[in-house]
Protein backbone atom coordinates (compact mmCIF):
# COMPACT_ATOMS: atom_id res chain seq x y z
CA UNK A 1 0.00 0.00 0.00
CA UNK A 2 1.61 3.28 -1.30
CA UNK A 3 0.53 6.71 -0.34
CA UNK A 4 1.39 9.96 -1.95
CA UNK A 5 2.12 12.84 -0.24
CA UNK A 6 0.99 16.16 -2.07
CA UNK A 7 3.14 19.49 -1.92
CA UNK A 8 0.04 21.03 -0.75
CA UNK A 9 -0.34 18.66 2.41
CA UNK A 10 3.65 19.07 3.45
CA UNK A 11 2.78 23.59 2.97
CA UNK A 12 -0.22 22.69 5.23
CA UNK A 13 1.55 20.64 7.94
CA UNK A 14 4.65 23.17 7.84
CA UNK A 15 2.01 26.17 8.25
CA UNK A 16 0.82 24.11 11.41
CA UNK A 17 3.94 23.56 13.07
CA UNK A 18 4.56 27.27 12.43
CA UNK A 19 1.53 28.18 14.22
CA UNK A 20 2.13 26.09 16.59
CA UNK A 21 5.94 26.89 17.25
CA UNK A 22 5.08 30.57 17.52
CA UNK A 23 1.99 29.89 20.29
CA UNK A 24 4.54 27.72 22.31
CA UNK A 25 6.95 30.60 21.80
CA UNK A 26 4.58 33.24 23.36
CA UNK A 27 3.30 30.57 26.42
CA UNK A 28 6.52 30.45 27.47
CA UNK A 29 7.53 34.72 27.12
CA UNK A 30 4.55 35.28 29.03
CA UNK A 31 5.42 32.76 31.59
CA UNK A 32 8.82 33.79 31.66
CA UNK A 33 7.91 37.42 32.40
CA UNK A 34 5.57 36.46 35.33
CA UNK A 35 8.64 33.71 36.71
CA UNK A 36 11.34 36.87 36.35
CA UNK A 37 9.26 39.21 38.36
CA UNK A 38 7.68 36.22 40.91
CA UNK A 39 11.61 35.48 41.20
CA UNK A 40 12.99 38.98 41.65
CA UNK A 41 10.78 41.04 43.86
CA UNK A 42 11.87 38.33 47.00
CA UNK A 43 15.50 37.78 45.59
CA UNK A 44 16.63 41.69 45.69
CA UNK A 45 14.49 42.20 48.85
CA UNK A 46 16.07 40.07 50.67
CA UNK A 47 19.22 40.97 49.38
CA UNK A 48 18.49 44.17 50.93
CA UNK A 49 16.67 43.32 53.98
CA UNK A 50 18.58 40.19 55.20
CA UNK A 51 21.56 40.12 56.33
CA UNK A 52 23.11 36.78 55.58
CA UNK A 53 21.64 37.20 52.12
CA UNK A 54 23.21 40.08 51.64
CA UNK A 55 27.17 38.50 52.78
CA UNK A 56 26.44 35.71 50.72
CA UNK A 57 24.57 36.04 47.17
CA UNK A 58 26.43 38.78 44.97
CA UNK A 59 24.74 40.47 41.73
CA UNK A 60 25.82 37.74 39.84
CA UNK A 61 23.84 34.91 42.25
CA UNK A 62 20.46 37.30 41.87
CA UNK A 63 20.55 37.41 38.43
CA UNK A 64 21.47 33.78 38.50
CA UNK A 65 18.47 33.16 40.84
CA UNK A 66 16.38 35.21 38.89
CA UNK A 67 17.49 33.58 35.37
CA UNK A 68 17.09 30.19 35.90
CA UNK A 69 13.39 30.82 37.57
CA UNK A 70 11.97 32.34 34.28
CA UNK A 71 14.30 29.95 31.90
CA UNK A 72 12.42 26.91 34.05
CA UNK A 73 9.14 29.02 33.47
CA UNK A 74 9.88 29.37 29.72
CA UNK A 75 9.99 25.97 29.05
CA UNK A 76 7.98 24.58 30.90
CA UNK A 77 5.29 26.51 29.32
CA UNK A 78 6.66 26.19 26.11
CA UNK A 79 6.38 22.69 26.29
CA UNK A 80 3.09 22.12 28.09
CA UNK A 81 1.75 24.38 25.29
CA UNK A 82 3.50 22.12 22.12
CA UNK A 83 2.46 18.86 24.04
CA UNK A 84 -1.15 20.26 24.04
CA UNK A 85 -1.29 21.29 20.67
CA UNK A 86 -0.05 18.02 19.26
CA UNK A 87 -2.45 16.18 21.37
CA UNK A 88 -5.59 17.96 19.46
CA UNK A 89 -4.27 18.10 15.82
CA UNK A 90 -3.26 14.13 16.28
CA UNK A 91 -7.11 13.97 17.98
CA UNK A 92 -8.16 16.02 14.53
CA UNK A 93 -6.33 14.29 11.86
CA UNK A 94 -7.39 10.63 13.01
CA UNK A 95 -10.05 8.55 11.09
CA UNK A 96 -13.40 8.87 12.52
CA UNK A 97 -13.37 5.26 13.22
CA UNK A 98 -10.45 6.31 15.46
CA UNK A 99 -12.18 9.43 17.24
CA UNK A 100 -14.73 7.36 18.46
CA UNK A 101 -13.98 6.12 21.77
CA UNK A 102 -16.57 4.68 23.34
CA UNK A 103 -17.20 0.92 23.39
CA UNK A 104 -19.94 0.40 20.65
CA UNK A 105 -21.79 -2.30 23.25
CA UNK A 106 -21.87 0.13 26.30
CA UNK A 107 -24.90 2.22 26.82
CA UNK A 108 -23.17 5.45 27.52
CA UNK A 109 -19.91 6.76 26.13
CA UNK A 110 -16.96 7.38 28.56
CA UNK A 111 -16.74 10.37 30.47
CA UNK A 112 -15.55 13.47 29.04
CA UNK A 113 -11.88 13.37 30.86
CA UNK A 114 -10.89 10.78 28.32
CA UNK A 115 -11.96 12.83 25.48
CA UNK A 116 -8.98 15.25 24.61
Amino acid sequence: MSTTVTRAYLDQRLALAKRCSREANLAGVKAAAVATIASAVPTLASVRMLPWAKANINPTGQALIICTAAGMAYFVAADKKILSLARRHSFEAAPEHLKNTSFQGAARPHPAFFRP
